[in-house]
């Protein structure tokens, strides 16, 4: 960015209090204008014959005031075939974001855009529209979970440089966290990504300031001038682990969650260039597109509209338990769950066994009147309560009323795979936020695992991934693998409709390829997970080897066909009628400006196989 030829005070005084530092949102203001274009341009949402056009400007005159500009849309960088044009005006109710719906324009052409008034005129955009009928090929850029403090976002600079059809964004566009909350250290230090308003972000106004420090970065900039992004929400657009009612970095001394969640999803809409729905802002942001007879591309949302809470090893998983049938006198006897039918309810009670070492042996303690009113506090010494992994298995994983997408919107994409099927089109995209192939618990030893290097703070978390791991658990609940019976909901609909499934996940900040199937085997399609653009992967919590820890993932989950979890970067998928081909190109640095690019080995996955070759 342009040195600034005002100081910060100066500016301040200028603009005076009614405009004051919030409106500014970290831009530097380079001389007196009738207004500023802040955060340079972007472009979203295309169809066949329109793109949303999103810039962001602020009124010269220092006082709160609708402003007007004009935009234009043309086939030539020199502006003078211009297809599209009009007017739009912005205020302080929409942060002084502009969005307009550009009509007019052609299929799967490539456009020119820009945003002007009074001599003052914006940076140049490039955008194309979705193509209609048979398509030779399109080319996908896919990225997710770029955290401004963890370091640059090399990742978008290479997707702004490299020739795409579209980007798709995952989630995770901005975090929500306070100054130094996971943060890295060098990025806030020395290379001064300190985030804005330094506060965990609660408020429309906190939400506002963070997208804007965000869309300074030069090379989110880029990529939105360089390509149209079609976007959905994760969960650090509203805060971490977010589900339809609460979330895990939500506090009751944080406010309502619910007015915590429409200041986030506003704020999104009037940063992000996504079409608003006409109902308003907190409509529901799942939508598809059609990428001509090639591709119905659905997005979804799997965080925030419908998805139950999610399930929790710590608070969640059972203890081993039995039945005890208690008597008129408060004696209990041990049953088991045909004879618990043969009493009325109040008189059978579940309680926890406690085990003992006895012989080298763990052993359960069955007397009633000893164990009654232990609790894992008053347990005597030597005792433990002792997971029963097999009945969380049968149990709350299978639970068929847990969903992650909510009933109507599972209803919604039965029937947009119902209409991709009519329609013939080949490929059926699932643009959404967490991974749905299958992945266990990997079992490794203590120098596999790289134990003795590992943080005290994650010591817990592995040595119970430990004791776990030879039970089949889920690594990762907050995934598609927490909500198994909604998952299985989703795979009998692909395969009941949809000729070439393909997934699309974020959210993990590594890169995965997997082989899906349903509970009987059959092969439902394929899934790709991207790598996070500046998030830290597994390579951060689990110290050991990457080569070693991707194989002790893989020899226990069969589905998964290729991982890297130690780098940042993005994926590039290519749509043919023939294949889709996905290749992850990573960064070799989010610390340093200087960087390479290295790109892996490439998946392909032809038409009607569901596998990849």
């Amino acid at each position: 960015m342009a040195k600034s030829i005002f100081n910060r005070r100066q500016v301040l005084k200028g603009f005076g209090a009614s405009l004051g530092v919030l409106a500014l949102r970290g831009f530097e203001v380079q001389a007196a204008a009738p207004f500023y274009f802040t955060h340079g341009v972007a472009s979203g949402d295309p169809l066949s014959d329109r793109v949303i056009l999103w810039t962001r400007l602020l009124p010269g005159n220092g006082h709160h005031s609708k402003v007007r500009c004009d935009w234009q849309v043309a086939t030539d960088a020199d502006f003078k075939q211009i297809v599209s044009s009009g007017s739009a005006a912005t205020s302080a109710q929409q942060d002084y974001t502009v969005k307009v719906d550009a009509t007019g324009l052609s299929p799967n052409s490539h456009y020119f855009y820009r945003f002007s008034g009074e001599g003052v005129v914006s940076s140049v955009g490039q955008t194309r529209t979705l193509p209609v009928g048979d398509v030779a090929e399109f080319r996908l850029g896919v990225a997710s979970c770029s955290n401004y403090p963890q370091g640059y976002f090399n990742a978008y600079r290479d997707m702004a440089n490299t020739a795409l059809d579209l980007v798709l964004h995952l989630g995770d566009y901005i975090y929500e966290y306070a100054e130094g909350v996971y943060a890295n250290a060098t990025a806030t230090d020395k290379l001064g990504r300190n985030v804005e308003p330094s506060n965990e972000i609660l408020s429309i106004e906190d939400y506002r300031m963070r997208y804007g420090l965000y869309r300074t970065d030069a090379d989110l900039q880029a990529v939105h001038a360089r390509h149209p992004f079609i976007c959905v929400w994760d969960d650090h657009e509203l805060c971490n682990d977010s589900w339809i009612e609460g979330a895990e970095n939500h506090n009751e001394a944080e406010g309502d969650f619910f007015a915590r969640a429409k200041a986030a999803r506003q704020a999104y809409h009037e940063w992000m260039p996504i079409r608003t729905a006409a109902a308003g802002d907190q409509a529901p942001i799942y939508r598809s597109f059609k990428l001509g007879n090639l591709a119905d591309l659905i997005m979804l949302d799997t965080r925030q509209h419908g998805r139950v809470r999610p399930l929790d090893y710590a608070t969640d998983l059972p203890m081993h338990s039995a039945l005890f049938q208690i008597d008129a006198a408060g004696q209990g006897r041990l049953i088991n769950d045909a004879q618990a039918g043969q009493f009325p309810a109040e008189q059978v009670q579940r309680i926890n066994l406690p085990h003992q070492y006895v012989d080298g042996k763990s052993q359960a303690v069955t007397d009633y009147q000893t164990i009654a009113s232990l609790t894992a506090e008053t347990l005597p010494r030597g005792w433990y309560y002792l997971p029963d992994p097999q009945a969380f298995k049968q149990g709350a994983l299978l639970d068929k009323s847990r969903t992650i997408l909510g009933q109507d919107q599972e209803h919604w994409l039965d029937t947009q795979l119902q209409t991709s099927q009519k329609r013939g089109a080949i490929w059926q995209v699932l643009g959404q936020q967490v991974l749905m192939g299958k992945l266990q618990l990997p079992i490794m030893t203590d120098e596999e695992l790289g134990l003795e290097q590992a943080k005290d703070a994650y010591r817990p978390a592995l040595e119970f991934m430990q004791n776990m791991a030879p039970a089949g658990l889920p690594l990762n609940l907050d995934a598609w693998d927490g909500y198994a019976a909604c998952r299985e909901r989703v795979f009998k609909s692909l395969l009941q409709y949809a000729s070439n499934p393909l997934v699309l996940a974020g959210d993990t900040h590594n890169a995965w390829a997997f082989n899906l199937s349903n509970n009987e085997g059959q092969a439902i399609g394929v899934e790709v997970g991207t790598p996070g653009i500046s998030s830290p992967g597994l390579e951060t919590y689990l110290p050991s080897e990457p080569e070693v820890l991707a194989k002790a993932i893989k020899d226990v989950s069969p589905e998964l066909v290729a991982v890297e979890t130690a780098s940042r970067g993005w994926s590039e998928l290519l749509l043919t009628p023939e294949a889709l081909t996905n290749q992850w190109h990573f960064v070799s640095t989010v610390l340093e400006r200087d960087y390479s690019v290295v790109s892996a080995e490439k998946q392909v996955c032809k038409a009607g196989d569901k596998r990849f070759s």
